[in-house]
């Protein structure tokens, strides 16, 4: 008997001990073999970039992981049919039905691990969403693959149908097996291999599943997708799609040159290439230093309306460029990271940090620093996976990330991650590292400890109020972690060469009656550092001006996409605008001599109009303006325009 025959034999008698679920386990062990064997051969293939990675081992085992991922949801849909149809009365149909369906599964397995290299070597990474959209112009892409690929395409259809064959008879056993199961004996055991699946599938007994961004684990992202399989990418790839939504869809269309006249854009390359003339001439540009805070809007700031419970912010706003009218673009972090590290501005589907077309050659500030020689790094205190963060950072120009298995003895680990106290500790040792190396910097810190359940150590702050785990007494921590952070920095060699800018990603709850709840968007903004003078910036300014400013005081002269204000060449009370993405709702607001007129573009229903009192924080609607025309005009323009950045791929350094 020949060696595979014995080894067949062997493993439907391993198999046949598991009943009913035989064939879900002989699933398992043949599909952890293939796809298993297709990235070892990927990596030998790319063994270069793979080695120079220094994960090599780590790539393979998280590989295994990602495989059982995959594996286990293919398995669901049977194991959820299995108290029905695995029954004694029914088994002869449970025998046809998942005879069937893991002979496609594999089939489908090998058809996508065989069609990789291809895909590799056209795209540089693995079968993702391109691979899906091709699936809508069959007549195109047959074409170009007749005419390009033809012996992928003979390889692939050789290997499939071997495949076919392969599974065909590895499964025949089953179908000639007897039902030895009771009813009983199949209920009691369903459920155990049922949750053992279910963990198999979300892989992680921390907060959320194991996804894409946490198996980002080099700063190539075609070697990021080796550990996946190309079945989990185009899934997840497919899902992605189905989530995004198009700004046209949900608030109207707009001629593409219309959209570009009332934007300032041109239709080009890339329609938003700037040139930027920094207010601050340099000999050597600065450093920069991002410290996003969780939550902390402006309700969280005595001099902005809000609790009295960041003194140090107040103490520090003296010595910088201080922003009384900042508005985020949106209510989630990564909608902040999108618009304070991207500059990009809002549109109603998830924000491009997510999204699978901005997960390389996106335009970063990091991208464009890192072109410039900076060494570029996230710092966070929690896992960097967390929205898919790892993912759009490391395909972005980011160097390096501290995420919190970075940190040795932190001083209080909280459900997020470790407390902004560690976090900053850590920066500030990050920073001085990178002084003493002599090379220039970009560092983004994102702290974490304004989250429920509202955990920081004791003994730090006297608190606001009772009990301790509150938003107040939270933030008041936050504010004495910044205050602490910059006691070392300004008497650091680096704070002279660095500038600094301290601003939240957005507010907590941002909710309210209002169709946009406009006073839940303002926030805080302070940039200082270096030689920045001390300045109250009046007029009103978005989180996507914000990079821009920060080149400019950088001394960063050179071209950019991004279409924020340069608010350091501007009088402190130059009127602005702002836009908030608020559900499906779109919010844009100009500041005018009549007052901040604000539109409110909505899903399936005429744009509503408003003025808002920022004084009083209260949006009243009113009756449409005179201008309202060219306010609604100019609000879906500046929705349409960041749509058709991101689904054309032009938002980039040329």
């Amino acid at each position: 008997m020949s060696l595979i025959k014995k080894l067949h034999q062997s493993l439907w008698q391993i198999c046949t001990k598991f009943g009913p679920f035989a064939p879900l386990i002989a699933m398992l062990i043949i599909g952890l073999v293939v796809l298993s064997a297709s990235r070892f051969g990927l990596v030998i293939w790319k063994f270069e970039r793979v080695v120079s990675t220094d994960k090599l081992a780590e790539i393979l085992l998280q590989g295994v992981r990602v495989d059982i991922m995959q594996l286990g949801l293919i398995a669901l849909i049977p194991l959820l049919l299995a108290p029905i149809l695995a029954l004694p009365q029914l088994f002869k149909i449970w025998q046809k039905f998942t005879y069937v369906w893991v002979v496609i599964a594999l089939v489908l397995l090998v058809f996508l691990e065989v069609a990789t290299p291809g895909f590799i070597n056209e795209y540089d990474v693995r079968p993702n969403r391109i691979f899906v959209e091709y699936l809508k112009y069959p007549n195109e892409v047959f074409s170009m693959l007749w005419r390009g690929f033809k012996l992928e395409i003979f390889a692939t259809l050789l290997v499939s149908g071997l495949a076919i064959w392969l599974a065909h008879n590895y499964m025949k056993p089953w179908l000639t097996l007897q039902s030895r199961w009771s009813a009983t004996k199949l209920l009691i055991v369903w459920p155990l291999i049922f949750i053992i699946t279910a963990l198999g599938i979300r892989s992680s007994l921390g907060h959320r599943p194991a996804n894409p961004a946490m198996f980002a684990i080099t700063a190539d992202s075609m070697v990021n997708s080796l550990v996946l399989n190309s079945a989990y990418s185009v899934i997840y790839a497919s899902y992605n799609l189905m989530q995004e939504s198009k700004s046209s869809d949900i608030y109207g269309k707009m001629p593409r040159e219309k959209i570009f006249s009332l934007t300032g854009a041109k239709d080009s390359d890339i329609p938003t290439l700037t040139t930027l003339t920094p207010s601050q001439k340099r000999d050597k540009p600065l450093n920069l230093v991002i410290i996003l805070q969780e939550s902390l809007g402006a309700t969280f700031v005595e001099s902005l309306g809000g609790t009295p419970v960041t003194p140090n912010i107040e103490r520090l706003k003296a010595q910088g460029i201080w922003f009384e009218q900042l508005y985020a673009t949106g209510t989630r972090s990564v909608r902040g990271i999108e618009a304070v590290t991207a500059g990009f501005a809002p549109t109603p589907a998830d924000s491009t940090v997510k999204l699978s077309k901005s997960q390389k050659n996106f335009f970063t500030l990091a991208a464009l620093l890192e072109q410039r020689g900076y060494h570029t790094e996230f710092i966070y205190g929690g896992e960097s996976h967390f929205d898919n963060m790892r993912s759009f950072f490391t395909g972005n120009g980011f160097n390096h990330i501290v995420e919190q298995k970075d940190y040795k003895n932190p001083v209080f680990v909280s459900s997020w991650g470790v407390s902004d106290e560690d976090l900053l500790n850590k920066t500030h040792e990050q920073l001085l590292a990178h002084h003493k190396a002599g090379k220039p910097f970009f560092t983004l810190a994102f702290s974490s400890s304004n989250h429920a359940p509202f955990e920081f150590p004791d003994g730090r702050i006297d608190l606001y109020e009772q009990p301790k785990g509150t938003d107040n007494n939270a933030v008041k921590y936050a504010d004495y972690a910044i205050g602490e952070f910059f006691k070392k920095a300004q008497n650091s060699p680096y704070w002279k060469d660095t500038v600094f800018l301290i601003v939240a990603d957005h507010d907590i709850r941002v909710r309210g009656v209002s169709l946009v709840p406009v006073e839940r968007f303002h926030i805080p903004g302070l940039i200082l550092g270096a030689d920045i003078k001390p300045q109250r910036f009046t007029g009103m300014a978005s989180q996507i001006d914000l990079p821009v400013t920060l080149l400019s005081l950088m001394g960063i002269a050179g071209q950019h996409p991004m279409t924020g204000r340069d608010l350091s060449s501007l009088a402190a009370d130059t009127p602005g605008r702002a836009m908030m993405q608020y559900n499906d709702n779109f919010g844009w607001m100009e500041q005018t001599k009549n007052g901040n007129q604000v539109v409110v573009l909505r899903s399936g229903k005429a744009p509503a109009h408003a003025v808002y009192d920022a004084k009083n924080k209260q949006l009243k609607e009113t009756a449409a303006p005179e201008n309202a025309q060219l306010l609604e005009d100019r609000a879906l323009a500046n929705v349409l325009l960041p749509d058709l950045l991101y689904n054309e791929q032009r938002y980039r350094l040329p």
